[in-house]
């Protein structure tokens, strides 16, 4: 029997079409939304991350001074933004989203490996080194110049920013780029060495770089909050910004994962019913679609039981 490339909870299965009759009844999504955010929140309390007092701390910072500062008000928000994401109702336009989102991330790992008693710190290095394990032997060897799409508040970053930085002694100028305000203020805020050299509020389909100006892309955990053809979009804009030579690493849900494809249905229903996107992205052959656009696609490598790495890089 061949493997499944994707679980039967997305795309026009049976399945899935059950599982979106339910999300669009809006007492039965309130409540699967409402049990969503609390898995997510016993989860990362219960191995030690202080979800309350995070958002507390950053309720009391600087952030919501800098939210000026960080937006960009020529933006015009694409309308797959404007939806309720993660189940916040405005998605990552609001405070609430950007404040849980360090905790939020801080678990993820947690899910990965469940069952062997790691904290969450060696969790969530496990996940990041995976990533840049499988990115690294595509990587140029002297790096000027990183950008991370969908930065978020950061974290992704900060640690891609480290990891290059490691590996070579001459300085490096590392982006953040989000459409989130809310988010990149955060990031600003937890910036506390200054290390990135900038958080763009911008679209990552229409950027304001120059062509050839970045050695390493990376876009991690961000596409299946997508569409595909936004997907799409911001592939042709790599391609465009990245220098020959220069490497685009991809992170996210692993449509071919036993793990993920075998959710309970409570799990695979909560996890739809705060990601809008579901179906277009379990169902999108990332691979191909950067082959046509004209990247040298190089590896797609299963960086841990849940998620995937996809690597590629701009011709010379």
């Amino acid at each position: 029997m061949a493997n499944k490339v994707k679980p039967d909870w997305t795309g026009d299965d049976l399945l899935s079409r059950f599982v979106n009759v339910m999300i669009q009844t809006k007492p039965i999504y309130r409540l699967m939304k409402n049990q969503a955010r609390q898995v997510i929140i016993k989860t990362a309390e219960k191995n030690g991350i202080f979800w309350d007092e995070t958002c507390q701390t950053l309720e009391n910072s600087p952030a919501k001074s800098l939210l000026g500062q960080m937006t960009n008000p020529d933006i015009v928000y694409p309308d797959y933004y404007l939806v309720p994401f993660h189940a916040y109702d405005e998605g990552n336009l609001c405070w609430k989203a950007a404040f849980e989102a360090i905790p939020a991330t801080q678990s993820l790992g947690l899910r990965v490996w469940k069952n062997e008693g790691l904290t969450w710190q060696e969790a969530q290095q496990r996940l990041k080194s995976s990533f840049h394990a499988v990115l690294e032997p595509y990587s140029p060897p002297q790096v000027r110049d990183i950008l991370d799409i969908g930065c978020s508040v950061g974290i992704s970053t900060k640690e891609t920013h480290r990891y290059y930085s490691k590996r070579q002694d001459t300085p490096i100028n590392t982006i953040g780029l989000d459409l989130s305000p809310y988010m990149l203020a955060v990031a600003k805020v937890t910036d506390e060495q200054n290390e990135i050299s900038r958080w763009v509020h911008g679209l990552a389909e229409k950027t304001d770089f120059a062509d050839n100006s970045f050695d390493v892309i990376t876009i991690q955990f961000v596409l299946h909050e997508l569409p595909r053809h936004a997907a799409t979009a911001i592939f042709k804009e790599v391609l465009r910004i990245l220098r020959p030579g220069g490497v685009l690493g991809i992170t996210d849900n692993n449509p071919g994962s036993k793990v993920i494809q075998n959710l309970p249905p409570v799990l695979f229903t909560l996890m739809k019913s705060t990601e809008p996107h579901s179906d277009d992205y379990y169902t999108f052959n990332v691979e191909e679609t950067l082959k046509e656009l004209g990247f040298d696609y190089k590896t797609t490598v299963p960086s841990d039981h849940r998620h995937r790495t996809i690597v590629a890089t701009k011709p010379l």
